[in-house]
């Protein structure tokens, strides 16, 4: 499960399933898991939009010459019991087929939107999901053919991430795929105890997940990922610290280490709403383990959950953030961004909904227009920038901001800055707003804290389905 903070484009699988926010007002509440800020404003935010924009009007003043493209396949195996994906179990026969119809509807419409015009660029790609990987061989073919024949997005020649689950990273899957010119393998493992994956309802043998890290490395794809998480049932330091030297013995380029979440309608939704201090302890207990062991065994933090190799290769300037305006999102769980407007389909977790929503994209004929989003205005987009730049690692550059917007952020944020700065969260550097190691590990509070009060009401107001 992965793709971003990540990925070129959407979040990871594991990404996703940790997503789902609480509704409660962050600044009233301790714990620091209250959820992951993968992408500004969430779904729940977003809302049927009245007016359905044609998307050729939306992206008319668009620039185009360095697009993020993401590929969505609502399918998996198998649904982990922490998992608030998007997503189905299994497919009747020919629905992955009918699926990747109305993909291909969808991108000639979007390209269509686009123009036909040279300024037309991918800068990256993405596979996300669900689970891409449980296409077999021949549609993840055809799943290539729509990203660059009917997208014309050139595979080989950008950064491609793609997502998988240790069944499903067959041999003859990951052939293609490393032919087509994937440049990054993201493998969910979650855990290598196995004791622990059958308490995160994701039954798995370890041998099986070697096999399968065996294969990705066989294909030669330059980048492997490697999901790890932490808080799950019975886990300790100990059996914690063996899940990560099994991933380092593979010498991953990257790794994400995840804390777990329980969100509603999941197969884990056992937990009740208000605060747990001993898990939220031992989340951050494991957390401050599993960063430190991997900064002394080489790898760089470039946010509270990616780690890096430091000699690995570099996956593109943005190394899979999902945050960047200028994202087409293809399928029925992605979103798109430009700078105005956030839009996509609906939003469930339950699987009737999930599947109802599936059905009604595999038989839409008009895709020329968006139909669920958020209007982003000047304050939204400034907010957001905050969010994108101050949860990485590397921070906020004032002068980009002040480039950007004709502001500082202090005058825009001033009192939320000085509040994680006398909470010895943010550095005192003018130039570069960073948070501290302290501060990385409350990212999951600290992104909540600074959504915008509509944000916020929105989120609050959404029905869960």
């Amino acid at each position: 499960m992965t793709t971003a903070e990540q990925t070129t484009a959407e979040p990871t699988t594991a990404e996703q399933a940790t997503a789902e926010p609480t509704t409660a007002e962050p600044t009233t509440r301790t714990s620091p898991y209250q959820h992951y800020v993968y992408a500004y404003p969430h779904k729940t935010a977003y809302r049927a939009l009245p007016d359905r924009p044609a998307l050729g009007a939306l992206w008319a003043a668009e620039p185009k010459d360095a697009l993020s493209l993401y590929l969505h396949i609502p399918f998996c195996e198998v649904r982990c019991g922490f998992c608030n994906l998007f997503t189905r179990v299994g497919a009747p026969d020919g629905l992955t087929g009918a699926y990747l119809d109305a993909l291909e509807r969808q991108a000639d419409a979007v390209r269509q939107a686009l123009g036909d015009g040279d300024e037309v660029r991918f800068a990256t790609a993405a596979f996300g999901g669900g689970t891409p990987t449980f296409l077999t061989a021949a549609e993840l073919d055809r799943l290539c053919d729509i990203a660059e024949h009917r997208m014309g997005a050139d595979l080989r020649a950008v950064p491609l991430s793609v997502e998988a689950s240790p069944a499903t990273a067959t041999a003859d899957r990951l052939a293609v795929l490393a032919g087509r010119g994937a440049t990054r393998i993201s493998l969910g493992v979650q855990s290598f105890v196995e004791a622990e994956a059958r308490a995160a309802v994701r039954p798995q043998r370890r041998a099986d997940v070697e096999a399968a890290l065996g294969r990705i490395r066989d294909a030669r794809v330059p980048v492997l990922n490697i999901d790890l998480i932490y808080g799950i049932d019975g886990q300790t330091e100990d059996t914690w610290r063996r899940s990560l030297d099994a991933a380092l013995a593979w010498r991953p380029e990257e790794l994400y280490l995840y804390p777990l979440y329980v969100r509603p309608l999941t197969g884990l939704d056992r937990r009740g709403g208000g605060p747990d201090p001993e898990w939220d302890e031992q989340r951050l207990r494991l957390y401050r383990a599993g960063r430190d062991h991997l900064l002394a065994h080489g790898y760089t933090q470039r946010s509270m959950r990616m780690f890096r190799r430091a000699d690995a290769p570099s996956q593109g300037p943005d190394d899979h953030a999902c945050q960047t305006d200028g994202m087409i999102g293809l399928g029925c769980g992605a979103r798109s961004y430009t700078a105005r407007l956030h839009y996509s389909f609906d939003y469930a977790v339950g699987m009737h909904e999930v599947r109802a929503i599936i059905d009604d994209y595999v038989r839409a004929t008009d895709f020329a227009h968006a139909e669920v989003g958020h209007v982003m205005d000047g304050h939204e987009a400034r907010r957001r920038h905050l969010l994108q730049s101050l949860l990485q690692a590397d921070g906020l550059r004032t002068d980009d901001y002040r480039a950007r917007f004709a502001a500082a952020p202090a005058d825009d944020f001033g009192p939320d800055l000085e509040r994680l700065a006398d909470r010895g969260w943010l550095t005192g550097d003018p130039a570069v707003l960073r948070l501290t190691p302290e501060g990385l590990a409350h990212s999951d509070a600290i992104g909540p804290a600074l959504f915008s009060p509509a944000v916020r009401a929105a989120m609050a107001a959404y029905e869960r389905k």
